[in-house]
């Protein structure tokens, strides 16, 4: 192998091809039930409303605490990045998790608006 080349560039491409070739298989082999057609559903006016709203509580609560989570968390990463800068990656993680509850709530609003169809 070259020596200016790192050893794990060639394991990350086989990793990546036999991805490649696993996912390329499976949507082959798939496809005749993702061709078939699907009857549309009809679904009643009332549960709509009720969809709609289930999904924007879902994702409006959610950035509701994901926005006190990183104001809290924000708050002491503040403190403890002025007391220790070196922190900063750890401190950034945290504050990612925090925003993670909002993306959650998102996904479950766009689950159930599926769901409506």
């Amino acid at each position: 192998m070259n020596a200016s080349r790192p050893r794990w560039t060639f394991a990350l491409t086989l990793v990546t091809a036999t991805t490649l070739v696993v996912a390329t298989l499976a949507l082959v082999l798939a496809w005749p039930a993702l061709a078939q057609s699907v009857e549309p559903r009809i679904v009643a006016p009332e549960v709509v409303r009720w969809g709609f709203a289930a999904a924007a509580l879902a994702a409006g609560l959610a950035a509701l605490g994901a926005g006190y989570a990183v104001a809290q968390v924000g708050t002491a990463a503040l403190g403890t990045l002025a007391e220790k800068p070196d922190l900063f990656g750890r401190v950034l993680v945290l504050v990612g998790l925090a925003e993670g509850i909002a993306i959650y709530g998102l996904i479950v609003s766009i689950l159930i608006l599926n769901r409506l169809g």
